[in-house]
């Protein structure tokens, strides 16, 4: 029963397929890893502790959030609570991931949460949408973006003084323009495009008026809202009202 139960089974070739398939994506991570690693440092933290950070945390926003609330003092409630706000979108992203994680067993499954990023949530759930279940990606994914992430963080560390603005040459704007395209080329629908447009006024508005990074999590809840409201219509379901011939 329990074999039945927790049926999927990764394919290892399809890991090495997809981390390969992130890894250019990696090459970006890498260079803001070594920015963290750099601020990191100049505001005294010890190299080992920053690694550390990268190791065990693996969150480069909330990271970066927390740098900004370092001090001789530091109150660990407040840094507590924006860590949540700013990762609390990946209780929206576990969520939507449910229906293909159900029959994985738990220990893979919430192992398998460990490195999920925006990067790897949106090509699973891109393919998820054209009927491929491909968990995968987030595997092999993650796992080449966390060794990027831990990578960057020891070159910032030691040799942070060969990139000091990353920004500078636009690599900020990489994973956005990334997600952006993983939107465009995914599935189309008015119920997806009211999502994607509710979430970004919601998040502009969040961004303008609202703490700091307060946006990301307004945008992921007001479209959350358009898909737990507006549901799909299941094939092979009659609609309301409707009588079956």
């Amino acid at each position: 029963m329990r074999s039945t139960l927790y049926s999927y089974r990764f394919q290892p070739a399809k890991v090495r397929s997809e981390l390969m398939r992130m890894l250019p994506i990696s090459l970006f991570v890498v260079a803001f890893g070594a920015a963290f690693g750099l601020a990191a440092v100049q505001k005294g933290l010890a190299p080992l502790d920053t690694i550390l950070m990268s190791t065990l945390v693996f969150a480069g926003a909330s990271q970066f959030a927390t740098l900004d609330m370092w001090g001789a003092e530091v109150s660990v409630i407040p840094v507590m609570v924006v860590v949540f706000a700013i990762n609390s979108r990946h209780l929206l992203m576990g969520a939507s991931l449910y229906p293909m994680l159900k029959d994985v067993a738990p220990a893979k499954r919430y192992s398998l949460l460990l490195v999920l990023t925006d990067a790897n949530w949106a090509i699973a759930a891109q393919d998820y949408q054209r009927g491929n279940r491909n968990l995968e990606v987030i595997l092999g994914g993650g796992l080449v973006l966390w060794l990027a992430w831990i990578l960057g963080t020891w070159l910032g560390v030691y040799f942070g003084g060969l990139l000091q603005n990353p920004k500078n040459l636009g690599l900020d704007m990489v994973l956005g323009c990334f997600l952006l395209a993983m939107a465009l080329g995914g599935k189309k629908s008015p119920r997806i495009l009211v999502a994607w447009v509710l979430a970004a006024l919601a998040s502009l508005a969040a961004w303008k008026w609202l703490p700091a990074n307060t946006h990301v999590v307004a945008g992921a809840l007001a479209g959350g809202v358009v898909g737990f409201f507006w549901l799909e219509k299941k094939p092979g379901k009659e609609t309301a009202g409707e009588t079956p011939t």
